[in-house]
């Protein structure tokens, strides 16, 4: 009952309105006990079709606000998210079964994204263009797209959101969230944060941001809809493919930001200090459950038993339970049972083909039985073969050994996923080959960290069956917007563009 008073707690601290997760049908449990923690009420398709409707209304409005007014709107809800960011950072502990500097990390992530889209908002910038026609000018110029659908999965339950959120906002987009059911309370708390921030802006259209509690059918929605030109969603490889095939049908945009089979090679001159704690961290953290996640690890023959012999060693004594608890602990709950059983299948299929697995069992806490705690799994296999090849939403890490630097170079982009990728090396030569064009084939390529982790500052996302979408920094604000070029002519003569003569009267 502990945690059911602590959300109680929690949502009437941030205004949520508890009508919304009590009563309701759909039950909340959290991984850190399997307990009941709320029973939200969800979305029916009226309400779904009102809220698109409204969400097009506000667009309209807010299209026409000054960018650097948009921002100031942010500026006010990253506010909000500092004065809330214990709060809430507890709550995405309670709910996903993240330790709690992990939970507190995500809504700095979320403050960070909101500090970026405020100065953003003074930097959407077009171009000028030479024409090759005499007293004509060129320019490009991006206005606002229209609503926004984001959809985001279970592992990050408020930080994709803002990713999207922070920077539609300043773009000149409403935002339509539809929370993973498995998450559905961070996203009323940070509904009740966005309403604080829209009554101290004073001005904003109602309708600017919504939050749909629902299943598939409420995604499915969202996706289908003409009024929604752009959805951002998150998950699965598989969902991806339906979700993009449909907008496809539309017309409409896609950002998807989907599996993620990452990859570290440690090379002979790596400093093995510093890559045991980066693989540790990016292999076992959220209990493998970031799309980030490290999954295989390709040593070089020299440093493998040293490199192997220690990791053992740490996946022996990291502290595994509830981080409500205790601050020793850095490695959670797994989300559900489906995950659990998901993972034994998986390290099954693994030794079957020769692979040797240190961990991977369940981890009893007796006081959580229907919790679903799991030791870190090191699978030692021979090749990458069966599960090696597919994205497991758990913490196994498997390590094989490698000889030749365009060997592992090859192994490493020999999977359908391309997100995130490291190496660990002092080798001027394989570092830059690494992140040359015959280099990783992933979105992400990063040098002596691992591939987890990944700061707000850069476009987020990756190629392949990763989706090819990109989130959060660099120029990744252009896809919330639409591009115009237009012509001027300030001229008397109207000369064509590539020596086109048309001569009329």
């Amino acid at each position: 009952m502990k945690l059911l008073a602590d959300v109680d707690s929690i949502l009437q601290g941030v205004g949520a309105y508890r009508d919304r997760y009590r009563g309701g049908e759909r039950l909340v449990r959290s991984p850190l006990t399997g307990e009941t923690i709320a029973q939200v009420e969800d979305a029916n398709p009226d309400s779904v079709t009102e809220a698109i409707g409204q969400s097009e209304k506000a667009f309209l409005a807010w299209r026409s606000l000054p960018a650097p007014r948009r921002g100031e709107f942010v500026r006010v809800l990253g506010e909000e998210l500092r004065a809330a960011k214990t709060e809430l950072g507890r709550l995405v502990t309670i709910e996903t079964g993240k330790i709690l500097s992990e939970g507190h990390g995500e809504v700095q992530e979320m403050i960070d994204i909101c500090d970026f889209a405020v100065g953003l908002s003074r930097q959407l910038y077009g171009l000028t263009i030479a024409s090759e026609r005499p007293h004509h000018r060129m320019m490009e110029q991006w206005h606002p797209l229209g609503p926004v659908g984001i959809i985001t999965a279970f592992n990050f339950p408020v930080a994709v959101w803002s990713w999207n959120a922070a920077l539609a906002l300043v773009c000149g987009d409403p935002v339509i969230w539809k929370p993973s059911e498995k998450t559905p309370l961070t996203a009323l708390a940070v509904e009740a944060l966005v309403r604080r921030a829209v009554e101290r802006f004073g001005g904003a259209p109602a309708g600017l941001s919504t939050v749909l509690i629902g299943g598939r059918e409420i995604g499915e929605m969202l996706v289908d809809d003409p009024r929604v030109p752009l959805v951002s969603a998150t998950g699965s490889t598989a969902m991806g493919q339906i979700v993009g095939r449909r907008l496809a049908r539309r017309f409409a945009r896609a950002i998807l930001e989907l599996g993620g089979n990452n990859a570290s090679i440690v090379c002979p001159s790596a400093d093995l200090d510093l890559a045991l704690r980066a693989i540790a961290f990016a292999a076992v953290g959220t209990a493998g459950q970031r799309c980030t996640s490290l999954r295989r690890l390709f040593v070089h023959r020299d440093t493998y038993d040293a490199l192997v012999d220690r990791l053992k060693q740490v996946y022996a004594t990291v502290q595994i339970g509830n981080p409500l608890t205790s601050s020793a602990v850095l490695v959670g709950p797994l989300i559900d049972g489906v995950a659990f059983h998901r993972m034994q299948e998986v390290l099954a299929e693994a030794r079957k083909l020769g692979g040797q697995v240190v961990g991977g069992d369940r981890f009893e806490t007796a006081p959580y039985p229907a919790a679903h705690y799991v030791r870190p799994a090191l699978v030692e296999m021979p090749g990458q073969i069966g599960p090696v090849l597919q994205e497991t939403f758990a913490p196994i890490l498997y390590v094989m050994k490698y000889s030749d630097f365009d060997e592992a170079l090859a192994l490493h982009n020999a999977v359908r996923q391309g997100l995130s990728s490291s190496i660990f090396s002092t080798d001027v030569h394989e570092i830059e080959k690494f992140l040359s064009v015959a280099g990783s084939d992933c979105g992400i390529a990063n040098v002596n960290i691992g591939p987890s982790g990944a700061e707000i500052g850069g476009a987020f996302g990756g190629e392949k069956e990763t989706g090819g979408g990109r989130e959060a920094g660099s120029d990744a604000w252009k896809a919330y917007m639409r591009r115009v070029t237009s012509t001027i002519n300030f001229g008397k003569d109207l000369p064509l563009a590539q020596g086109v003569k048309f001569e009329v009267g």
